[in-house]
C-alpha cells in the first residue's frame, strides 16, 4: 500500500493558496482515477483508490500545514507502514514555477510541513517537490505563500496538475525519473534536462582522446627494421640500443 499525502492549510480561505498545490494534487488524483469519496480519518481528509493494481491512500492533513505529521504518522501507524510507503506532495519556493523535483529524503529546507513530517514519519520518504517560485525577497514569502495563484498561473499549474494525475501510477512504480520527463515535456521544457545528476553526467562522459602516436604505442604496432621509415622513427627517437 501506498499513501500519497498533499501539503496544504484546511478550509475555503486558504484553497486558492500556493502553499495548498498540494492539496490541489491529490484532489486531481483522486479525480483522475475514480477514487472513493472524500472522507474524515486521521485527522484528515482521505480517499482510497487504486493505482497500477496497487492500493492507494490520498491524503490531506486538516491539522494546518505546520503539524501535517501527525495526520499522516497517524495513517501510516494504523497501516503499519514504512517512510518508503509514503510520497508527499508540496510547494516548493526555490524552484520556478511549472518544475518539479522528485527525491528519496533530504532536508526540509525550511518548510514547516515537512520539518512536521520528518518528525512523525521517519526522513527516507519520497518529495514531490512543486515549484511555486520565490518572490525575490524574505519579507515577501508569507505573502507569496499564503496568496492565491494568479490567473496567468493557469499556462502552467493545469498542464503540470494534469500530466502528474495522468501519470500517477509511475509514483506506485517508482518510475520517478520517467514521471519528471512526462511534466517536463508537458511544461515545454527538455526531457534531458530533467535526468538525475549522475545519470546526466554519466551519459555526457567521452573517453579521453588520445594522440595517434599514444594509441600507436598502446597497438604493439610492428615497427619496419629497414628502409626510409626505419631511418625516420632512429632520428626521432634513437636507437633504443644506444
Amino acid at each position: 500500500m501506498l499513501i500519497i499525502a498533499g501539503l496544504g492549510n484546511p478550509g475555503g480561505k486558504y484553497a486558492g493558496n500556493r502553499h495548498n498545490i498540494g492539496f490541489m494534487a491529490v484532489d486531481a488524483i483522486q479525480r483522475r482515477h475514480s477514487f472513493s469519496p472524500w472522507s474524515k480519518k486521521f485527522r484528515a481528509e482521505i480517499a482510497e483508490g487504486e493505482l497500477g493494481g496497487e492500493k492507494v491512500l490520498l491524503i490531506k492533513p486538516q491539522t494546518f500545514m505546520n503539524l501535517s505529521g501527525e495526520a499522516v504518522g497517524e495513517a501510516m501507524r494504523f497501516y503499519k507502514l514504512q517512510p518508503a510507503d509514503l510520497v508527499v506532495i508540496y510547494d516548493e519556493l526555490d524552484l520556478p514555477p511549472g518544475k518539479a523535483r522528485l527525491k528519496t529524503g533530504g532536508g526540509h529546507g525550511g518548510h514547516n510541513g515537512i520539518r512536521s513530517l520528518d518528525a512523525h514519519c521517519g526522513k527516507e520518504y519520497r518529495r514531490l517537490r512543486l515549484g511555486i517560485g520565490h518572490p525575490g525577497v524574505k519579507e515577501m514569502v508569507q505573502h507569496h505563500v499564503l496568496g492565491d495563484f494568479a490567473k496567468a498561473d493557469n499556462v502552467w499549474l493545469e498542464p503540470l496538475l494534469d500530466t502528474l494525475a495522468d501519470n500517477a501510477d509511475m509514483l506506485v512504480r517508482n518510475e520517478d525519473s520517467q514521471l519528471m520527463n512526462k511534466i517536463a515535456l508537458a511544461l515545454g521544457g527538455n526531457a534531458e534536462e530533467e535526468k538525475p545528476r549522475k545519470e546526466k553526467k554519466n551519459s555526457e562522459k567521452k573517453p579521453a582522446a588520445q594522440s595517434h602516436i599514444h594509441q600507436a604505442r598502446n597497438h604493439q604496432t610492428k615497427l619496419p627494421a629497414s628502409g626510409p621509415m626505419a631511418d625516420m622513427l632512429k632520428k626521432m627517437f634513437g636507437n633504443k640500443g644506444e
